[in-house]
């Protein structure tokens, strides 16, 4: 969903939805938000304490599952009958029709068969894409944590019901509309439905019943986040009876459209253009020579079909689907198929260190008092605070957790209230009870946040003193050293309360500066390996990370980046717009930046030119996985990341993005390789046949024979999605480039046309060829010349040198065979065919093997020219 303001139809559309969402649906009930919480839940027949798990399946079996739709991936027969839309089958019919109209019943039959050949053939391709999408999909479904039996536990999104206790902390995608049952500092950012970017703090209470949706205090809405804190939720309505499912529509996300996307498009503008001149010159030109209206007609109709890669998106389907499965055998998984093109493309990787050159289990190394010395205290403090904290869970509270205690005493303590880390304060607190009756709030983070509320330092003994200067400057100098030697330092602090009731960020005042935790996550093994295989497939990798300057120089250094190109949180924010974009790309580490920074890095990245892609997992690198061209996330992330995110790793490894990598430049460069081929074959033999037709007595090829000799060529096309890679295509980003193509296809094409110019030759002159033996002929000629192409188009490298894949071999031998035995079946009379004598099949094997040679010298001669095009290589 995008994240900014609405629009005047978004706001209409929104009032209309908040006086019609008890009419959606029955279980939705009247202004909820306004009814007292045990009235409310009588009515759901539900407790705070949950639903029992038998009930709650009872009511997802009746009212059905919470989801927008009955599912997203449409049946086989819509897919089937899709294939009939095609503006190019629609125009085989029209043609069959039209034959059919005026006695040419078998010719009707024939381009019918012919036309129910090829939507079979595209179906099959397009239903098992989309059903390998949909099991890839069921992987990565989202979970939320409620109450059932009693007890929090994880459920899957879809199956939680009206009545159901959500549990919700920081980075929660909120799945339901409801009311709050209780919370702590709970803040949600609800711009998907308002519009409003800034969190808005929510409580239990009752709100009025005609208040909107924005002066809903005490709800929830599905489709928002938690942006700090936690809460429990009563489910109110879920499904087709949210708020959210009434605006769907008009709040959908904008997916920018890709390159390779704008490629097809343009290449679609590129054919129509063609085709239509050909049909309008072929058409009235024959009508001109006094040629039968209907022949003149359906030859060129056929002409046209020809032309053009009439299974283009069967083709892109299976070779994206292909793709994606096999990512997701490698730990990568595609949540939008058009990311795989994007992936393929990324020159610039945008990432954090933690868990990505970094090792990602962090251990807890020191607990150490103000004077760098072992404190059994402050390790208790570090403890109860990691331990008793309800919010975000993260991986430093883990390794403190799991810390041994040694001699440190537990016991004794009663959990009062806590205050919830926000990236704002960058600070957690939680307040213990002691079994002296004596109330302590013990807060950690980063250092600079802590000692920004301390005005007191504990000595070695414990004893309180004043935070002067000189204490300031001798904690920040250890701070300073234990960073530079690699390892992640906190600060720790305490306040003593007594009879306190409530506690808020207010009372995160006058603490006394206890002590420092040192963590330490080292590199990752073979990370430098893997940065370095990045470089040479062209991408750069740039670290975007909130620690310190000192720990992110010093890893950067230990994987082999550089250390010394630094720009900091305080830097950028200083820095314009456009001076971001000039001096973006001379920065290598990114460091001690504030989370709505990110994006402003990413969004200079991509004004330079650069794909860029960015990895994230936190609630934080939403707004930048958005705005990158290809948002990368991680199966262990919060909700919102993971639904920012076009691609999903099952691991939080590099080396599975330089797979992706490898996966993404291989469907694209298969996805090219059909469309090179087709065009550049198509375009010379139709635009040979057009000149033929045009002084010929009669034409070259009958319009039947022009969609068998093309439906016989898309056959081994198909296995273009399976076809090997050379290893150099996986070396550089690749981009599309509609410039190349044309001349790609005007060069072969020529190259094309001489050859068909000497074919005809051979027959009218050489072996005065009668009509049916010319056109027979000429189709073996055509087929042969297509399927050859394929096999030298296929690959940069000398068409001998590049092993094509065994499918792809066997299905190009097959159709060769079957294209010079045609002829001689019984069949051939169906199709206008006759047997061929061996002189005549001998001279057109000779010219094909002269063809092949030329169009190896031409692709050699085309790639040497635009091997620049295509492709982008990073600026950074």
């Amino acid at each position: 969903m995008s994240i900014g303001k609405v629009d005047l139809a978004q706001h209409a559309l929104l009032r209309a939805s908040e006086t019609e969402s008890a009419r959606r649906s029955p279980g939705a009930l009247d202004a909820y938000w306004s009814v007292e919480t045990e009235q409310l839940l009588r009515q759901l027949n539900t407790s705070k304490t949950g639903l029992l798990s038998g009930e709650a399946a009872a009511r997802c079996a009746k009212f059905g599952r919470n989801t927008l739709s009955a599912g997203s991936r449409q049946s086989a027969v819509r897919i089937f009958a899709s294939q009939f839309r095609s503006p190019l089958v629609l125009i085989l019919i029209f043609a069959a029709a039209v034959s059919g109209f005026v006695g040419e019943g078998h010719e009707a039959a024939i381009i019918g068969i012919i036309v129910l050949a090829s939507c079979i053939l595209s179906f099959t391709q397009e239903y098992g894409a989309s059903r390998a999408m949909a099991a890839l999909q069921q992987r990565i479904s989202r979970k939320a944590n409620v109450l059932r039996d009693g007890v929090e536990r994880a459920v899957d999104a879809q199956d939680i019901v009206a009545g159901d206790v959500v549990c919700l902390s920081a980075g929660n995608l909120i799945p339901v509309d409801g009311v709050i049952l209780e919370s702590q500092d709970f803040n949600v950012s609800e711009a998907v439905l308002t519009g409003e970017t800034f969190p808005v703090l929510k409580s239990p209470g009752r709100s009025a019943p005609g208040a909107g949706i924005a002066q809903r205090a005490n709800a929830v809405f599905t489709g928002t986040s938690v942006r700090s804190g936690t809460a429990r939720v009563l489910a109110v309505a879920t499904a087709t009876s949210t708020e959210f499912a009434a605006i769907a529509s008009a709040l959908e996300r904008r997916i920018p459209e890709t390159g390779f996307a704008r490629g097809i498009r343009q290449f679609g503008y590129l054919m129509t253009e063609i085709m239509l001149a050909i049909v309008i010159v072929v058409f009235f030109a024959n009508l001109m020579l006094a040629r039968p209206l209907i022949e003149s007609l359906l030859f060129s109709l056929a002409l046209a079909v020809g032309l053009t890669p009439e299974l283009l998106p069967a083709i892109i389907s299976v070779t994206l689907a292909r793709g994606a499965r096999t990512m997701a055998a490698n730990g990568v998984i595609v949540r939008r198929l058009d990311a795989i093109e994007n992936l393929g493309s990324m020159d610039l990787l945008c990432t954090d260190k933690t868990g990505t050159l970094t090792e990602g289990v962090i251990h807890l190394d020191g607990w150490l008092d103000v004077e760098g010395n072992a404190s059994d205290k402050v390790l208790l403090w570090a403890h109860l605070n990691a331990t008793l904290q309800t919010g975000l869970k993260n991986p430093l509270d883990e390794a403190v957790a799991g810390a041994p205690l040694g001699d440190v005493v537990l016991t004794g303590f009663t959990k009062v209230d806590e205050i919830p880390y926000d990236f704002i304060r960058k600070r957690l607190s939680v307040v213990v009870l002691d079994d002296g009756g004596e109330q302590l709030l013990i807060s950690k983070g980063a250092v600079q946040n802590i000692l920004e509320v301390c005005d007191r330092v504990l000595g070695a003994d414990g004893t309180p003193s004043a935070l002067g200067a000189p204490q300031r400057l001798a904690i920040d100098d250890r701070f300073r050293r234990w960073s530079a030697q690699g390892y992640r330092v906190l600060g720790l602090a305490i306040r003593r309360f007594e009879g306190h009731s409530k506690f808020s960020r207010a009372d995160e005042a006058a603490l006394a500066f206890a002590g420092f935790l040192l963590f330490l996550d080292p590199p990752k093994m073979g990370v430098r390996e893997t940065l370095a295989e990045l470089a040479h497939r062209g991408i750069a990798v740039k670290v975007i990370s909130g620690d310190n300057r000192y720990i992110a120089a010093h890893l950067a250094e230990a994987v082999g980046l550089r250390a010394d190109r630094i720009m900091t949180g305080e830097d950028l924010s200083n820095t314009t717009k456009n001076g971001l974009f000039a001096s973006v790309g001379k920065i290598d580490l990114f460091v001690e930046i504030d989370p709505n920074q990110k994006e402003r890095i990413v969004e200079a990245f991509r004004r330079n030119g650069h794909v860029v892609g960015y990895l994230g997992d936190g609630i934080n690198d939403a707004p930048a996985l958005h705005e990158a061209d290809i948002g990368i996330s991680v199966d262990t992330a919060v909700d919102v990341a993971r639904e920012a995110a076009d691609i999903i790793l099952l691991k939080q490894d590099l080396g599975v993005v330089v797979r992706g990598v490898d996966d993404g430049r291989r469907t694209f460069a298969n996805t090219m390789k059909y469309i090179s081929i087709t065009t550049s074959a198509n375009f010379g033999n139709m635009i040979s046949m057009a000149a033929a037709s045009l002084f010929l007595p009669f034409l070259p090829l009958l319009a039947k024979q022009i969609l068998l000799n093309n439906f016989l060529s898309d056959i081994p096309a198909l296995a273009i999605a399976s076809d090997n890679v050379d290893a150099d295509q996986l070396r550089r980003p690749r981009h599309w480039d509609i410039h190349f193509v044309r001349r790609f296809m005007i060069g072969f094409g020529l190259v094309s046309s001489l050859f068909d110019f000497a074919t005809f030759a051979f027959l009218l002159f050489v072996m005065h060829a009668t009509v049916t033996t010319f056109q027979t002929g000429w189709f073996v000629e055509s087929l042969l010349t297509e399927l050859s192409i394929l096999l030298v188009i296929r690959t940069q490298k000398a068409f001998w040198v590049s092993r094509p894949s065994l499918l792809l071999a066997g299905l190009t031998l097959g159709i060769g065979l079957v294209a010079v035995t045609l002829a001689y079946t019984p069949v051939a009379p169906w199709f206008g065919f006759v047997p061929l004598p061996l002189p005549v099949l001998a001279g057109l094997v000779a010219i094909t093997a002269l063809y092949v040679v030329a169009s190896e010298f031409t692709k050699r001669w085309l790639f040497g020219r635009g091997s620049r095009a295509g492709t982008r290589r990073p600026k950074a």
